[in-house]
This record gives structure tokens, sequence and C-alpha cells, in this order.
């Protein structure tokens, strides 16, 4: 299948360090192979998270703070570090970006909605990379999604993509923990989510707040808007040809109505 809309979302793992520190060569990879596949004729929106963990590395913090103040203010620093250097890599590779914070309510209210639409319709047809992320600089309990999977599954389901690529230091969806069962088997289609809701865990990573269970909330988000998943390792960028190819990689989500 030729993919025309592919939103990728990549968590705190993918491009940054454990420390929080930005991963310069995985993000350079990552801005070369999007630039790519945009080239071949896809319209490609990036989901990316980081800014807070970029932040606090930045602010001279030796953890992740606990108070919502504190990581309102990480975010606003880490934001304007981690567009600085997507700017920077995609630019190399002849790609223009464009920045969208989101909250939930924005893509909730009618006007705002529609607004949202056309803002991101207009950037596509430019053939500009929107970098999507939350606003959590602003975000109160109320009106944020509280992690990018579910982000990107409504910023998917908002655009009409035909493809959500969800990458984190994971390489998929297995019957069992594979941290603590060897014996796990990674499972490469499901077509019955119910089925599988049972195995999600949380995350593992100290900069993320995502995991499985959000994953999957993702999942069936884009799945009930038609839109096939695919969950997959991002510690090599490239793993985005093989997906776009059609290669059995990660886990692959398939709306019934495509089986």
């Amino acid at each position: 299948m030729e993919y025309k809309r592919i939103v990728v979302k990549v968590g705190t793992s993918t491009v940054c360090h454990s420390g929080g520190t930005p991963n310069l060569r995985r993000i350079e990879r990552l801005s070369m192979v999007l630039s790519d596949i945009k080239n071949s004729g896809a319209d490609v929106v990036l989901v990316t998270s980081g800014a807070i963990g970029a932040g606090i590395h930045k602010a001279g913090w030796t953890k992740r703070p606990d108070s919502l103040p504190a990581k309102q203010a990480a975010a606003a620093i880490g934001q304007c570090e981690l567009m600085s250097i997507y700017d920077r890599f995609f630019r190399e590779y002849g790609s223009i970006t464009a920045q969208i914070l989101l909250t939930k309510d924005v893509l909730e209210e009618s006007n705002a909605r529609h607004n949202c639409m056309a803002t991101f319709g207009e950037l596509l047809a430019m053939h500009i990379i929107p970098i999507v992320n939350e606003n959590d600089s602003v975000a109160t309990e109320e009106i944020v999604y509280g992690d990018n999977d579910t982000l990107s599954a409504a910023v998917a389901e908002l655009i009409g993509a035909d493809l959500l690529i969800l990458l984190s230091d994971i390489d998929g969806l297995y019957d069992a923990d594979p941290s603590e069962c060897p014996d796990a088997r990674h499972l490469d289609t499901v077509t019955d989510l119910n089925a599988v809701r049972h195995l999600a865990k949380g995350s593992h990573s100290s900069q993320g707040t995502g995991g499985m269970v959000t994953k999957l909330r993702a999942a069936d988000i884009a799945m009930n808007a038609h839109i096939p998943v695919v969950i997959a390792n991002g510690r090599d960028p490239d793993i985005l040809y093989d997906i776009t190819d059609g290669k059995k990689i990660g886990t692959l989500f398939v709306p019934k109505e495509s089986v």
C-alpha cells in the first residue's frame, strides 16, 4: 500500500538520552528519513515528545520536577531547545518545519478544531512538516491529553492520515513483558484490540509518560477512524522506510474493515 499522509510520533526515549539531553545523532537521522519520505510524495506530520526532558537538562535540574508550574517551566524552556534542533536538522535536508502546540480543548471545540484542520491542510499543501507537541506550558488537567500517543492519534484522525506510526523504546506488543519473561511472544498483527488490552503495561522510562497503555489507547482512537497503526522501536529511524514499504516491523494494528 502507498501511504499518502503519515503521522509519526516519537517518544522521549527516542529523541533524548537517558539524562534528558537531546540525542542529536538520532534526531538528525529522523529528520533525514522524514524529509526523504516527504520528498517521495507523502504528507508527513511529526508528533514529538522530549520538551520537558530537554528543559530539565537546560535548566540544570537533576531530576524531573514534581510541581505543575516547574514542569510547565521545563516544557517552555525545552520546547525552544527542541524546535531549534529540529529546525536546524530538517533545513539541512531541504525541509521547512512549523510548530503546532495543542491541547485537548482545541481538538474538541468545533470552531477551534476547524481552524486547526485548516492550518494543517495549508501547511501540508505547502509541503511543510508540522511538528506537534502538547502545549504543556499552559495546559491544565482539564484540557491536557497527558501523553503524546493519544495526541498523535487525535491528530491522525483530524487530518485524515492513512497511517500512524508510534516509535518508542519497545519493539511492539508482546503476549507478556519481555523484560520479565524471556519467552514472551511478539505479536506482529492485531485486529481485535479488546483481545490484547490486558497486555498493556506502563512506561519503563524515567523520562517518558506513556507506555503500552497509552499506545493501545491511541490505537483504539486511530482504528475507530479507520487508520492502521504501527508500534515499533525508534532506536534506528531507518525503520520508517521498512514500515512505509509495508514490511512486517513492530506490531501492526489493522482496522477490522481492512482485514
